[in-house]
């Protein structure tokens, strides 16, 4: 009997593993960031949090300390832009696409309290008069979590509009 012919020996499977698969994006990411403010001079502790299957990337620093502040930008622009260009970086190390979240100073943690007072507002409006609220413009994931607040009050809403003029309109939901 040849090797060929062992019918009694073990099957193996490769266990290949790609190194991408190995590669972290929270990782990734933060060593991204970490070049990035070696880069500008700035200092910042970057702290890296899985939610939901979502990574949260946060770059944090004193509360008296305003340096970042480069880096969020008008009305966060700068920060979205930083987002993707982390998404991009963890793309290229992973070819994996990324849904990771980057906050800086807490910069989205601030405006989620402020999209939640301005969706309970809205609420309160179209409750009150029966007629849809027009929103203004907003990213996608600012119009994300202002819709879960609106569902979560039993209302209906919907993203109207293109592009950067892309904004939320709320109803009352007809019964």
């Amino acid at each position: 009997m040849t090797a060929t012919e062992n019918i009694d020996a073990p099957t193996v499977e490769p266990q290949i593993v790609a190194p991408q698969d190995a590669l972290d994006e929270g990782e990734v990411a933060a060593d991204y960031l970490e070049e990035l403010l070696d880069i500008a001079d700035l200092d910042g502790d970057i702290d890296i949090e899985i939610r939901g299957g979502r990574t949260y990337i946060s770059i944090l620093t004193d509360e008296d300390d305003d340096s970042l502040n480069s880096l969020i930008g008008d009305k966060g622009e700068v920060l979205d832009s930083l987002q993707e260009l982390t998404r991009l970086a963890v793309l290229t190390a992973t070819g994996e696409r990324s849904r990771l979240i980057l906050d800086i100073a807490g910069y989205r943690t601030d405006r989620a309290g402020q999209l939640k007072k301005l969706a309970e507002e809205a609420i309160e409006s179209a409750r009150s008069t029966g007629e849809k609220v027009h929103l203004d413009p907003m990213s996608a994931y600012e119009r994300k979590l202002v819709h879960d607040v609106i569902a979560d009050a039993g209302l209906h809403s919907e993203s109207e509009g293109e592009s950067t003029r892309r904004h939320i309109v709320i109803s009352v939901l007809d019964n």
